[in-house]
């Protein structure tokens, strides 16, 4: 596997923390506010004994001028990474409902600007780096949950070559996921939501995993479905897509979606498969 290192940068509230949490949770060795210039430092510092690495770099950096970063990803080219720069965006209506809403200080309002002036100056100070990015993310029409699969599919399915797997949950009574491939249902299944010591766990819990393997039916439904995706998966392979969209929904996406999901993630994990993701839509 190749070294990697992913940049994200963005406008402040345009979602950069919920970026590198997700990568976090694939696997990247991830360090937020790097001081730009140590880029190179830091790649030589931790990468030893980590193939994947992830850095937020934006509008608080304090050392060295982000004009050069282009320098500074030269040079961690050089020591053998392949490496992306993420940039995250926002409308500044958008940006400033955000703040409105948590009540945060922009990093810049310790210059005494109001916060649409705070913004303008960032998106100046950010320029360089806007322009030199490989992935440009619009987040402004994304809720915390979109962006986060967007990470997901977009910028991890084009990881590696070969198809990626995406095996998601959902409730039925928040709607179906617009993008999924396949959608399956799950709501004829043994439901241990009624069952009142395992209703505040959820399917990745040991507890609700030995509850489903108990039932023959669970067993015979995860068969099937499996058995439909191993025959057909070499279709789409052939194809031009880079990701896959299996969706799982039950009556309120903690249980039987969420154990389905994860159960045939594991499955194709263990037949070989590099590129099989998780998403919980009601959980994450």
């Amino acid at each position: 596997m190749s070294r990697s290192l992913t940049v994200v940068s963005g406008l402040s509230g345009a979602g950069k923390t919920v970026a590198l949490r997700t990568l976090e949770d694939l696997g990247c060795y991830c360090v937020d506010n790097l001081p730009a210039d140590l880029l190179p430092a830091f790649v030589d510092s931790v990468g030893a004994g980590q193939q994947r690495l992830a850095v937020g770099i934006d509008v608080r950096n304090r050392h060295g001028d982000l004009g050069s970063i282009g320098n500074w990803l030269s040079a961690v080219g050089e020591r053998g990474y392949q490496y992306r720069l993420v940039f995250l965006d926002a409308a500044d209506s958008v940006l400033v409902k955000r703040y409105s809403d948590t009540r945060r200080r922009h990093p810049l309002s310790q210059l005494g600007l109001a916060l649409p002036d705070a913004i303008a100056l960032e998106r100046q100070v950010l320029r360089p780096v806007r322009v030199l990015a490989d992935h440009r993310i619009d987040t402004s029409a994304m809720n915390v949950h979109q962006l986060r699969k967007h990470v997901l599919t977009e910028l991890e399915a084009g990881r590696t070559p070969g198809l990626t797997l995406l095996f998601e949950s959902f409730a039925y009574k928040r709607g179906l996921p617009v993008d999924a491939d396949f959608v399956f249902d799950a709501r004829g299944l043994p439901n241990p939501h009624w069952d009142p010591v395992l209703r505040p766990l959820s399917g990745r819990d040991a507890a609700i995993q030995d509850y489903f393997a108990g039932h023959a039916e669970v067993r015979a439904y995860l068969a099937a479905v499996g058995g439909f995706l191993a025959e057909w998966l070499p279709g789409f392979e052939s194809g031009s897509r880079s990701y896959l969209s299996v969706a799982f929904g039950c009556t309120g996406g903690r249980h039987r979606s969420v154990y389905l999901a994860e159960a045939l993630a594991a499955r194709f994990r263990a037949e070989g498969r590099e590129d099989v993701l998780t998403y919980h839509r009601e959980l994450d």
